[in-house]
């Protein structure tokens, strides 16, 4: 599986442009994603020599990425046209309903199950002791 992974936020915390203090687990669950043989690309908004400090925190950890900000190791990002990637799966603090758990992602990961992220209408209003209205939206934005 080729697993894009963003850094900031989600192998370290949030402290961009400076490298924040790791989140637990996240070097440990990655390096264990590699053992099994997936393809990791590392897809971050830094650049230059932020995109080499990250680089540089990651292998120090153990952790090394097929590729990084593109498909493909060789890819010349000059000439590449957009940053799109390939990926089978995004790691990202920023996913709808933020970053799981290391634990759950790599749990995920091996069990081939996507997370899913569920509203359920009936506790909206069991809350408000009103009977639901048909239709997904209606008395969630009022």
């Amino acid at each position: 599986m080729i697993i894009a992974v963003d850094f900031d936020g989600t192998i370290v915390e949030h402290r961009y442009p400076e490298i924040g203090k790791p989140i637990p687990h996240a070097i440990d669950v990655l390096k264990q994603l590699m053992n099994d043989h997936h393809q990791l690309i590392l897809w971050t908004v830094r650049e230059g020599e932020l995109l080499q400090e990250a680089i540089d925190y990651c292998a120090d950890q153990g952790l090394y990425f097929y590729a990084h900000n593109s498909n493909f190791p060789e890819e010349d990002r000059a000439t590449a046209g957009s940053r799109k990637l390939t990926a089978d799966l995004f790691i990202d603090d920023r996913n709808f309903g933020g970053l799981p758990d290391w634990g759950i992602i790599y749990q995920a990961i091996i069990h081939k199950k996507a997370l899913k992220l569920s509203f359920n209408e009936e506790l909206i209003y069991q809350e408000k002791k009103e009977k639901p209205k048909k239709g997904f939206f209606s008395g969630i934005f009022k």
